[in-house]
């Protein structure tokens, strides 16, 4: 069975073993199963520490039982990586993390970083619950890349665009409550849109590709 596309992190001790870098190094290693005594060969590092760290990411449950395998006189116990990359969530942070209803100026970054903070986790969990159900989660993702070269033409194209977006909700979608405040039928989704001006290094990265 494939391993999943991603995995959220929101126990302390799942997301503390990840900084570690020989550990991430491991986890990289063991997307495809292997023992501690195989990837010492691999890695070319001693056996008792590579066995160590792997316990370690195995108790912190970043990490599941494989299946065993001999070699020569011995019987190695192998392990895999619990997804194919991972997500710290902001679940972590309490309430010290970024929360839109205390962010204010919807045009701060602040708030946009609030509003990301807010996918991440909701998506995260919508994504759990998808997974234990056997469904695939229904989510649209739009990104592109676009200049400005004045003030003006990118206060215009805000308007436009907020136009055009409350244009779109009001004809194909239903109010997310009733008059009388409880929710709507249906299931509830969230629309983010959001802008802002790219890294100088990444816009010259992306330029070069």
């Amino acid at each position: 069975m494939e391993a999943p596309s991603f995995a959220m992190l929101d126990a302390v001790p799942c997301a503390a073993a990840v900084p570690h870098p020989l550990r991430r190094r491991l986890l990289e290693a063991l997307r495809d199963p292997d023992s501690a005594a195989g990837l010492a060969r691999r890695l070319r590092l001693p056996r008792q520490r590579v066995n160590y760290h792997v316990r370690e990411l195995a108790r912190a449950g970043l990490l599941e039982r494989a299946g065993r395998r001999r070699r020569r006189n011995m019987i190695e116990q192998r392990y895999v990586a619990r997804a194919r990359a991972y997500v710290f969530s902001p679940e972590l942070l309490g309430a010290l993390g970024l929360d839109p209803a205390r962010a204010g100026d919807a045009f701060s970054a602040g708030y946009l970083l609030a509003l990301a903070n807010q996918i991440q986790l909701e998506v995260g969990r919508a994504s759990r619950a998808a997974a234990a159900s056997g469904k695939r989660l229904a989510t649209l993702s739009i990104s592109t890349a676009l200049r400005f070269e004045s003030a003006e033409q990118r206060a215009a194209f805000t308007q436009a665009l907020q136009q055009a977006v409350n244009d779109v909700v009001g004809r194909h979608a239903s109010p997310a409550q009733q008059a009388d405040g409880t929710p709507a039928p249906g299931r509830l989704y969230r629309l983010v849109l959001g802008c802002y001006p790219v890294p100088r290094d990444a816009n010259e990265q992306g330029e070069r590709q």
